[in-house]
């Protein structure tokens, strides 16, 4: 089975959806939307992004929103406006992180088929099939003194959360994004704040991390230097769950000091997930490759990503959505090109977020699903 990609064009936006049906309950639909014209107030673009997604649904009958990400350009004069615009159900990630297209607003929505949503009563959103249940949390945010005691704040009300449910950090959570204000000087804290955290939960180089994207990012209030999206499932088995290493072309995280997956994989009867962490162009001495080449780059993290892709069986095909960060705005164009030459139609947004070494200019993360047969394991 082969997913479909879908090019939409609305009024004043355009969507680049994929879709993903293998004959059982759930289906999938990855989207990102895109205002069409730059010229075109905030509020008008909002509007536009609102209107096309409802459109959306209406194009895609019997699905709902489980995840949403906004990326802004300016989060202090439009964050309140998206949140009071958008009234959907499901965990809403609002971060300025500005389509490099020249617009002041994008979305990327995951949608689903025959499932039931809802916020718990720990907070975080439920997404809810069969035996499993599908926790999202977004936005988490909080004014503590400093970045590290703000990203300790946040795993630790966190894991508090999970054990509501039922569930641990070490054993439930799949996927992390760390959004850090002025990374370049903040993002220090953040990496110690995790390091402490996930050794007091058993999380180690000898047992495993998380997959994560860690990123620049800023709030709408300048004083949130960490902000923090989650996703964990609880019903997992552990069996389910894989790591991605690509020792090829890849090292360990904890070579250099921090602690996240470069992948991961979770298993049900009839499909794949794989969650690419942020990935870089970087070798497997956690060297950067091609330092000040923004086109060499992008091969070489285009090669990464392939490289850990294969560990699942999956190729660029299986990939639902990318999201691509750029240091300089000026390496826009090019990057542009490359993507739409080799990933025409895929759903892409490309935002100025810069990467946590500053010799890194670009950086990606995707999520790719893959139609499966293991009968042993449960259906998603």
């Amino acid at each position: 089975m082969k997913p479909k990609l879908i090019n939409l064009d609305f009024k004043d936006t355009r969507a680049e959806v994929f879709c993903f049906d293998c004959g059982t309950d759930v289906c999938e639909y990855h989207a990102m939307l895109h205002v069409s014209d730059q010229r075109l107030p905030y509020a008008k673009q909002l509007e536009a992004i609102m209107n096309a997604y409802q459109t959306l649904l209406d194009k895609l009958p019997g699905t709902q929103a489980v995840f949403k990400r906004y990326f802004l350009s300016d989060a202090a004069n439009q964050a309140d406006d998206v949140i009071v615009a958008d009234v959907t159900d499901c965990a809403k990630s609002i971060i300025q992180q500005a389509p490099l297209d020249g617009t002041k607003i994008a979305l990327w929505v995951y949608l689903m088929t025959n499932v039931q949503t809802g916020m718990t009563n720990s907070g975080l959103y439920e997404v809810s099939h069969g035996e499993f249940r599908h926790l999202y949390n977004a936005s988490a945010h909080n004014l503590a003194a400093n970045s590290e005691y703000q990203m300790r704040l946040l795993f630790n009300e966190y894991i508090m959360q999970l054990a509501e449910e039922g569930c641990k950090l070490s054993e439930n959570c799949i996927r992390t994004w760390l959004f850090v204000n002025d990374i370049d000087l903040n993002y220090g804290g953040v990496v110690r704040a995790r390091n402490q955290v996930f050794f007091t939960q058993g999380l180690t180089v000898h047992t495993h991390f998380i997959a994560s994207t860690g990123i620049g990012g800023r709030q709408q209030d300048p004083n949130v230097l960490s902000q923090m999206d989650n996703y964990a499932i609880a019903g997992i088995r552990q069996e389910q769950i894989h790591y991605l290493y690509a020792p090829t072309h890849l090292n360990r995280t904890s070579d250099y000091g921090v602690s996240f997956e470069r992948g991961t994989y979770v298993d049900y009867a009839d499909r794949r997930h794989v969650f690419i962490s942020g990935t870089a162009s970087i070798n497997n001495k956690g060297e950067i490759m091609f330092p000040k080449d923004i086109e060499k780059q992008t091969l070489r993290m285009w090669e990464n990503v392939e490289a850990l892709l294969k560990e699942t069986e999956c190729t660029y095909d299986d990939v639902a959505e990318m999201i691509v960060y750029l240091r300089d705005v000026a390496d826009y164009n090019l990057v542009r090109s490359l993507f739409e030459e080799r990933f025409p139609g895929k759903p892409c947004v490309i935002v100025h977020a810069p990467v946590c070494r500053p010799g890194w200019l670009i950086e990606m993360e995707c999520m790719a699903i893959k139609a499966v047969n293991l009968p042993a394991l449960p259906q998603f």
